[in-house]
């Protein structure tokens, strides 16, 4: 085994932004509804947490997250956004992206976010149908999105939405419709995520009581393999699992992650991986408010990762990119072989194809992009 190479210092930040209108009843994010109230002392703790940084750290990507980080009212967010510049100045040509709810894209915020260096607004519209957006407990509709679509266009260089696929009785028509408004709208980015039933949600709770039923297996295939296709047609390129960009527009934010990347991290729910050592701060807000104003660490779990740890998370997060990966690299970067590592399991999913060597590049066939939440398990160690 040779040795890894050193991992060069983060150039990406994230900062979890908690506040929401309300929670959505598939939603497992660290976030609180109805609790404005907390904004100003969440940014005072914000403010601390990022104090311990010591020094600005110029990064090439900064990404808001939530919650709904455009939830917040203008002289708040204005307040978030030169908190981040302070600790997180941008490099020429970064990407700062923010997500956002149509809901809250205004003349006024958009300008607010443009004016403080934001470069990419990421929209979770979800649907364009009226009933599915019922269905999934949005706050918006087809012509909100639409208006913030417009908005976004005139201020910033890159523009994404989200949607979400296999919704309790979603009709593969219906998706087709979906996609399609949204290839309408000349976005240049979309994610498509499959619906999923997290334990904790109310989701979750109305599925255990029979009052929701998932999506059967094969529409879901169905659905997914038409998002692949038509925005493929439509000049989409799928580099990642969930995402598809036109030329240009991939989430750098995003392949950093998954290029196994370090990168700073604040807020509640935050997780960080900064020399070697992966951090996650408490999920609670108050928690984490808590801690943070009285001076103690906002950390709930951390660990350092073994080299081979390090080179199997490396392994997995490589394969959810459409390229896939050069072994010989990835062996020079981490000092493992795929072979050694993938074992028994890279030879039984070569044979189902749902893997497959490509010239120089290992990938995931279309088959395995069906089912590659069943693959990563065999690639991590138990």
């Amino acid at each position: 085994m040779s040795e890894p190479q050193p991992l060069p210092p983060p150039r990406a930040a994230y900062i979890h932004v908690p506040f929401c209108r309300h929670r959505c009843g598939y939603c497992n994010f660290t976030l609180v509804a109805g609790r404005d109230g907390w904004i100003d002392r969440y940014l005072a703790a914000l403010e601390q947490e990022l104090s311990r940084l010591e020094r600005a750290q110029l990064v090439e990507t900064l990404f808001f997250g939530g919650g709904t980080p455009t939830h917040l009212p203008p002289a708040q967010l204005a307040r978030l956004l030169q908190l981040a510049q302070r600790w997180f100045p941008l490099a020429p040509a970064g990407e700062f992206s923010v997500e956002a709810n149509p809901c809250d894209i205004t003349p006024q915020r958009v300008a607010l976010l443009a004016e403080h260096g934001v470069t990419r607004l990421s929209l979770g519209a979800q649907s364009f149908d009226a009933a599915k957006l019922r269905l999934l407990e949005r706050d918006h509709s087809g012509p909100d999105i639409r208006r913030a679509m417009q908005l976004a266009h005139e201020r910033f260089a890159s523009v994404a939405l989200d949607l979400i696929f296999a919704a309790p009785s979603e009709s593969l028509a219906a998706w087709q419709r979906d996609i399609a408004q949204a290839v309408e709208l000349a976005p240049h980015h979309i994610s498509t995520y499959g619906l999923t039933f997290e334990r904790g949600t109310r989701y979750w709770s109305r599925r255990q009581r029979g009052e929701l039923i998932e999506t059967d297996d094969e529409t879901w295939r169905d659905m997914y393999a038409y998002a692949i296709d038509r925005l493929g047609a439509a000049g989409f390129e799928h580099y990642e699992v969930s995402n598809f960009a036109r030329p240009g527009h991939r989430c750098r934010h995003n392949e950093t992650y998954w290029s196994g990347g370090e990168y700073f991290a604040a807020g509640p729910g935050a997780a960080r991986y900064v020399g070697g050592r992966r951090e996650v701060n408490h999920r609670s807000v108050s928690t984490w408010m808590n801690r943070v104003l009285a001076g103690q660490s906002p950390v709930a779990e951390s660990e350092t990762l073994s080299a081979e740890d390090r080179a199997r998370e490396l392994l997995v997060f490589a394969l959810r990119r459409i390229a896939g990966i050069d072994p010989r690299e990835f062996a020079q970067d981490t000092g493992y072989t795929v072979a050694a590592l993938g074992g028994d399991a890279l030879r039984r999913h070569l044979e189902l194809g749902t893997l497959r060597h490509a010239g120089d590049r290992l990938q995931l066939t279309r088959e395995g992009l069906f089912v590659s939440d069943a693959i990563w398990p065999d690639f991590l160690r138990r």
